[in-house]
């Protein structure tokens, strides 16, 4: 998949014979949905930073685990810093950040439900 982001213009997502999708790179993912996925983990008011983040405008989903919490976001390095700040602010001591970008796995796994096979 690396390959065909870094060489192809237009990509087909087959899956058992049948064209699932075709288009440009970018098109593939705003198929999707094209959003992006922050991830914090740490201690302290995850329920609370939780309810804080879900008012913020680029947040479209919230997933509270123990010491986690996985955000859908739109545009995540623009929306980071707001989320950081509003976490914290609501009580969270954060020992971790990560961002996740779709890509075209994400977009396959996404419109198969299978994951690639070499």
């Amino acid at each position: 998949m690396e390959e065909a982001e870094r060489l192809c213009d237009r990509i087909g997502i087959i899956d058992s014979g049948t064209i699932q999708a075709e288009g440009t790179r970018d098109e593939l993912i705003r198929v999707t949905g094209g959003l992006d996925e922050i991830r914090l983990t740490g201690s302290g008011e995850t329920a609370a930073s939780a309810e804080r983040l879900r008012t913020l405008p680029a947040v479209r989903e919230v997933h509270a685990e123990r010491h986690t919490l996985r955000l859908t976001v739109q545009d995540a390095p623009t929306a980071v810093s707001q989320v950081v700040t509003g976490a914290t602010s609501a009580g969270m001591s954060l020992r971790d950040v990560e961002i996740t970008r779709p890509n075209l796995e994400s977009v396959f796994l996404q419109l198969t439900g299978k994951a690639l096979r070499d």
